[in-house]
């Protein structure tokens, strides 16, 4: 008559012992998603720098061709512009002058593949010598979260 009373707690513990390994597995893939999302986060906030990096990079580029022309170190600079520059930009009058950024504006790519990021260049002559480049990349990332790197760097006339 003992066994009648023992009879279920076999089920019950495989219960127990099925829920611990449920949570168990559901917490590590939990941990595994939100690993992979701030891995996406991070390569996005890697290609937005290296884009203003290049932003600065080709205005240094113009300059120097500036140079080498023997024309002026900042001809083309005279006044304050944003612009939407490629790579390959060789002269700034062949770059797509764009509104300068604000907290609401939005840009759009003039070619190519279409990319989450917008880069705008703002270049302003702070005096005959110097002038001052901010390369600005927005990005929407996943969930709708806006995002913006604002790089900046001088230039100045250091050539005799």
């Amino acid at each position: 008559m003992t066994n009648s009373n023992e009879k279920g707690y076999l089920l019950i513990e495989a219960m127990v012992a099925a829920t611990l390994l449920i949570v168990g597995f559901l917490g590590v893939l939990g941990l595994v998603s939100q690993s992979l999302g701030l891995s996406r986060f991070v390569s996005d906030e890697f290609a937005a720098n290296y884009l203003a990096m290049e932003g600065v990079e080709v205005v240094k580029n113009l300059i120097d061709a500036n140079t080498i022309k023997n024309q002026p170190w900042n001809q083309g600079f005279s006044s304050e512009k944003c612009y939407e520059i490629d790579y390959n930009t060789s002269d700034i009058g062949s770059a797509t002058e764009v509104r300068c950024p604000d907290a609401s504006s939005n840009f759009i790519s003039i070619s190519g593949k279409t990319t989450p990021f917008k880069r705008t260049v703002h270049i302003v002559p702070v005096s005959a010598d110097e002038i001052k480049v901010n390369s600005i990349v927005k990005w929407s990332g996943r969930g709708g979260g806006k995002f913006e790197i604002n790089m900046e760097d001088h230039f100045f006339n250091w050539r005799p």
